[in-house]
């Protein structure tokens, strides 16, 4: 009976996750298009940052948590080592997303551009501290006008 639960859990994590990243994907291709005309820079220490009538700093945040199918199959993958790809997906979606956040709210202030944008990473732990159950990605930059 157990085994069947195990079996169950993992055919849905991995068919209803599988699909709704792809729905998620395609929305984020779809709003990235909309922010293509204000763009990201960053700038060193020493060089001089562009003249800006207004500026704010603008936050984007976003948790993505695990399914099940993932979970499991990065447990396995730490058995042997390597890389993980399951969790590559779950990183680049969460970083895309908290990135337009940002940059759709830095839109809605009315920023031509947006200036040294940097990103933050943490998990936040599931049942058993050692899985992380999701991770959250936190990022910020100067907007200006």
């Amino acid at each position: 009976m157990d085994i069947l639960v195990f079996l169950i859990l993992l055919g849905v994590g991995y068919f209803i996750g599988n699909r709704r990243e792809r729905k998620h994907y395609e929305d984020i291709k779809r709003r990235e298009k909309s922010t293509l005309h204000v763009p990201i820079m960053s700038w060193g220490a020493k060089q001089d940052l562009p003249y800006a009538h207004e500026a704010q700093m603008f936050v984007g945040s976003v948790v993505v948590a695990n399914d099940y199918f993932k979970t499991i199959s990065a447990s396995l993958r730490n058995l042997v080592g390597g890389r993980v790809t399951v969790y590559e997906t779950l990183i680049d979606r969460g970083r895309r997303e908290a990135l337009l956040r940002m940059k759709e709210s830095a839109m809605e202030w009315g920023a031509s551009q947006i200036l040294n944008v940097r990103f933050e990473t943490s998990n936040i732990a599931g049942q058993n501290q050692a899985n992380a159950g999701a991770v959250e990605i936190m990022v910020y930059g100067t907007g200006i006008r």
